[in-house]
């Protein structure tokens, strides 16, 4: 990608402006028109939002997105409606057993409200803010219970597939661990054994940087620097990693761009964060002398790789090694292109990718580091800058989605193909719409001076400034 080093983020703030306008006009349609008693909403088919069964992951950024609204716009009504689907529909995603996605439904909601009462943004009673607290402690001693021990004393929390799956979308669900441990909390198992849900978050995130990022030493034929694959899979009778897998990407050797951005992402925003710790209470994990270059390594390479393998103007096609993208020639020398006969981007990976930009560009800057962090936060501003506008911005009166051309499933043909197109194009999704606003409202922050904006703002005594 070619980065805008001339950018700055308050010369993006009509555009935010414009886009909170648009998002609200969103909301307003999807809750007017789209039929609850259908599941949660998935994607879209023709401009409106239709559910895929799979697994319950996207009603958190359904309601978290009002609540996102609230924060950015102070519009009531999206935290009214946003507040009250939370407290009357997500409870079962708290006791949910059965998938990695506990950071994505309920760190969206309960604790993006729990965040607003902690900044002093809404008022509440001392009970709400205690059953937030339950919510979350609970979310996150349910996500470590899907644990796996690999050989060398490691683990992770697996996936979906089964105890022999890592994905390396669930290091963004390792919030939900760290907050339930930020509030006090502890796993107890057989006999009253007490489980740390930091130590259990510590080693998931060690072993993503481990097993699922790589870093051009050669691990096999097709290892580059920052490449990422979807799934590390492991002899669950001894521990030992086996191969890599891909659910959603081409294949094990290509890299799925959306899970590239979860670890972008995911990385980022716990190193900051791991700098709010004592140093003591990571102790036997190796201390921040060991855990902090290990993160930092992931962010910075699975991040160059995004620059260095997406289109001009930052937008990502959804696989780097899709084999449609050789008849697009070098697709890195110019700007993507949606309506393209071949392979569709993904612009769900951008927002996602855009915030783990901005974050790691922030974070190296206060430790000194200024040129590396400013061409990272310089990237971020790049791609934010092109999704703000046309041709990702869903402008149309009756789309129900906010983010144009977002992929869901490429090799399961989930996907809706309009009539006269070859590739899917010109749909949104609603972990796009999502992370769209989640992006937006992590620079308005910064652009309107608000407080720095994390998912454990408010848990502790030490936070980022």
């Amino acid at each position: 990608m070619e980065i805008q080093n001339q950018l700055q983020a308050a010369g993006l703030k009509a555009s935010l402006e414009r886009f909170w306008e648009l998002s609200a006009k969103k909301i307003r349609l999807l809750r007017d028109r789209y039929d609850v008693s259908s599941g949660s909403p998935v994607f879209t088919r023709e401009g409106k939002y239709t559910t895929r069964g799979w697994t319950e992951w996207t009603q958190g950024f359904q309601f978290g997105g009002e609540i996102i609204q609230f924060d950015a716009t102070g519009e009531k009504e999206f935290l009214e409606t946003g507040r009250d689907s939370t407290l009357r529909l997500m409870a079962p995603h708290i006791t949910h057993t059965g998938v990695h996605d506990h950071g994505f439904n309920n760190i969206s909601t309960y604790g993006a409200l729990r965040r607003l009462i902690a900044e002093g943004r809404i008022d509440s009673c001392m009970w709400e803010k205690e059953f937030y607290d339950l919510a979350l402690k609970c979310t996150g001693a349910v996500q470590a219970m899907r644990w796996t021990e690999i050989a060398g004393g490691g683990g992770f929390v697996y996936s979906f597939n089964g105890p022999h799956s890592l994905f390396v979308d669930t290091i963004r669900s390792m919030r939900a661990l760290a907050v339930s441990h930020r509030l006090g909390h502890v796993l107890y198992a057989e006999n009253d054994r007490q489980i740390s849900l930091l130590e259990r978050m510590l080693k998931h995130i060690e072993s993503t940087a481990k097993y699922n990022v790589y870093y051009g030493e050669g691990r096999d034929q097709y290892d580059l620097n920052g490449r990422t694959v979807h799934e590390a899979i492991f002899n669950i009778n001894d521990g030992n990693f086996r191969c890599p897998s891909s659910q959603q990407g081409f294949s094990p050797f290509t890299t799925w761009t959306r899970g590239l951005a979860w670890a972008m992402c995911g990385f980022a925003e716990q190193l900051e964060f791991l700098e709010t710790l004592d140093d003591k209470s990571i102790e036997a994990l190796g201390g921040m002398a060991h855990l902090d270059p290990v993160m930092l390594r992931a962010a910075m390479a699975t991040c160059d790789f995004y620059i260095e393998n997406t289109s001009l103007d930052g937008i990502p096609y959804w696989d780097t090694g899709a084999p449609g993208l050789e008849k697009l020639g070098d697709h890195t020398k110019v700007s993507a292109d949606p309506w393209n006969d071949h392979e569709p981007v993904d612009s769900s990976a951008a927002a996602i990718a855009g915030q783990g930009l901005l974050r790691l560009g922030r974070l190296l800057g206060r430790r000194g580091r200024e040129e590396e962090g400013n061409r990272y936060w310089q990237a971020g501003l790049t791609v934010c800058r092109t999704l703000l506008d046309d041709p990702y911005l869903s402008r149309a009166e009756d789309h129900q989605g906010l983010l144009l051309h977002s992929v869901y499933h490429r090799p399961n043909g989930w996907d809706h193909v309009p009539p006269g197109k070859k590739v899917p194009c010109n749909e949104s999704s609603m972990w796009g719409d999502y992370h769209m606003r989640e992006l937006a409202l992590y620079l308005w922050r910064i652009i309107t001076d608000g407080p720095y904006y994390t998912f454990f703002a408010g848990t502790g005594e030490n936070h980022l400034k």
